[in-house]
């Protein structure tokens, strides 16, 4: 989720205000974001250290949200569990650390899917990831501590007509020790002209040194109000409450270029054929759906499993037992990292993977699924799918960026599901 961004390569976020399900409307503004990469060097190389880094941010980031979960609902999901902190082992924190130190002009770096926000009257302007993975709404304050603030704009409240101060605080831990708190506020949120008043997010007075060479200020999530942190609306559900947008469903292209976030509907010009839906699980607060099925070419390796599907998560996760099966598959396949449940194939035949929920077979693209090899030469490519139980069963699977890409995703509030097309 909290991945490193480059500031040299920019592409296009459109943010589009109303639409139905099969009809595009025009945008309101377009927003620019960072071109994302993935988890490969620009060698071709494999690059563990921030893999490894990637992976400590996803566990944490989910319990943190599962301990949201069990605050605001009082008990979690059957087989959920909340995790001890996750930590990155001293010494690739300081490889990472090094590294930082060209990060403004390291076109490798992996990022978010960001985009501008404002906030305020008049407005002040963020740089935010947009993630279907938490609920919450945060960015730096004037009055932040930290010295990762001063390389953050950060919001004024005393600038603002329309600020508001509330009761309680903010607070997510991170595995080095740091955290991102504040306190509470309210204020008019503004996404490429669909304006919301009175949101709950938190300018936040502390941020962790994990956010010291991204360029992003903060986060915007996007799934139910039961991960909230805040105990709040997320911003996507405050807007339909409002009747900001004309449909309660927004839509995600995720590509090399001309990424789109379509709040309100869904743009027919970015898939083909008809979105297939599949009813969401909203007793875990997630954008959780069931009856998966994944294949390795013509052979189904695993079915029956739940999927959460997360824009702020980089690559795939599903449970070490359960990808174990899948790898079992996948001629050649070898367990590359069992520490953090890598596996390795043959570069030159990538396996056919797909997903599955009862209807149509998606694709995942071999460069999709292929982070690089692992090590310079080598014959041997690390997978794009990896082992780790994160606390959320033992059948439920973590599909991030590697699998959006893939297909159009939309995400309904209206018909409380996920929907999937193939790309045009």
């Amino acid at each position: 989720m909290f991945a490193k961004a480059s500031l040299v390569s920019f592409i296009t976020l459109s943010m589009l205000a109303s639409a139905s399900p099969l009809q595009p409307q025009q945008a309101r503004g377009p927003i620019a974001l960072p071109k994302r990469s993935t988890l490969t060097k620009s060698d071709g190389t494999f690059d563990l250290d921030k893999a490894i880094a990637q992976t400590v941010a996803t566990s944490n980031k989910h319990r943190q949200n599962l301990i949201n979960l069990q605050n605001n609902t009082g008990s979690l999901p059957q087989g959920f569990k909340i995790k001890p902190l996750a930590s990155l082992p001293t010494k690739i924190q300081d490889n990472l650390n090094k590294r930082q130190a060209e990060a403004l002009t390291d076109e490798e770096d992996d990022e978010e899917w960001a985009g501008t926000v404002s906030i305020g009257t008049p407005g002040q302007k963020f740089l935010v990831d947009f993630d279907t993975g938490s609920s919450d709404l945060w960015i730096p304050s004037s009055s932040c501590t930290s010295t990762t603030c001063s390389q953050k704009s950060t919001y004024d409240s005393s600038s603002s007509s329309t600020s508001s101060k509330k009761s309680g605080t903010f607070s997510i831990q991170y595995g080095d020790g740091s955290t991102v708190s504040g306190p509470v506020f309210s204020d008019n949120v503004t996404v490429a002209g669909i304006q919301v008043s009175k949101q709950t997010f938190s300018p936040v007075t502390t941020l962790s040194s994990t956010f010291a060479s991204d360029p992003i200020d903060g986060i915007l999530g996007l799934a139910f109000p039961t991960l909230s942190n805040l105990k709040a609306d997320p911003f996507f559900v405050t807007a339909n409450s409002q009747g900001a947008v004309d449909s309660n469903e927004f839509g995600f292209y995720l590509a090399s270029s001309k990424s789109e976030l379509y709040l309100g509907g869904a743009d027919s010009n970015l898939y083909s054929g008809s979105i297939e839906y599949h009813d969401v699980d909203t007793s875990s607060g997630f954008w959780q759906i069931t009856g998966a099925s994944i294949a390795s070419g013509s052979t189904t390796a695993v079915s029956n499993f739940d999927t959460i599907i997360d824009s702020g998560t980089t690559i795939m996760y599903g449970p070490p037992s359960a990808v174990k099966e899948f790898y079992a598959q996948v001629s050649g396949a070898k367990l590359y990292d069992s520490t953090n449940g890598f596996y390795s194939f043959p570069c030159d035949s990538a396996p056919e993977v797909s997903f599955s929920w009862g209807g149509d077979s998606f694709t995942v693209s071999s460069d999709n699924f292929n982070l690089g090899s692992t090590s310079s030469g080598a014959s041997t490519c690390v997978g794009a799918l990896a082992a780790q139980d994160l606390g959320l069963g033992d059948s439920t699977w973590l599909l991030g960026d590697s699998w959006m890409k893939n297909v159009y995703t939309v995400f309904s509030f209206a018909k409380t599901a996920v929907g999937f097309a193939k790309l045009s």
